[in-house]
């Protein structure tokens, strides 16, 4: 453990990451004072500033060994029923490119192509130009 502006830092005895598209997982094992191990579990997510810059949102969960066998059944059952309910197959926009979204409407499944011809795209074209008011 190393001392640095006046608070403790702890090492890692063992660390593995997983990544996830823009997310990072971290799983850390750590050592309590007591001398007996923990775990954190850290999601890292990128984000991309409008200057172009970008920073990092951290959430971590601290895992306790009286909590392991709770907390790993309590996640085999939630992973078990999505698995059973919805399959293994990924089901969304940034996943898949044939993925065909609901309409507002009625709910209905219409691919992006048979869209109403008057119906309004919120999307911003690519050549947009911000206008500044008080320059006028």
């Amino acid at each position: 453990m190393s001392e640095d502006r006046g608070y403790v830092e702890q090492e890692e005895i063992f660390s593995q990451t997983m990544r996830a598209g823009r997310r990072t997982y971290f799983f850390d094992v750590r050592e309590t004072k007591a001398g007996d191990y923990y775990l954190t579990i850290t999601e890292s997510k990128k984000f991309s500033n409008e200057d172009g810059s970008f920073h990092f949102k951290k959430h971590k969960i601290y895992l306790y060994k009286e909590d392991f066998e709770e907390f790993n059944a309590s996640l085999n059952r939630a992973t078990d029923f999505i698995i059973k309910e919805k399959g293994n197959e990924v089901i969304s926009e940034r996943h898949q490119k044939d993925y065909v979204k609901p309409s507002r409407e009625n709910n209905k499944e219409v691919a992006p192509d048979a869209a109403a011809p008057d119906a309004i795209d919120d999307t911003p074209p690519e050549n947009f130009t911000d206008v500044n008011f008080e320059d006028i």
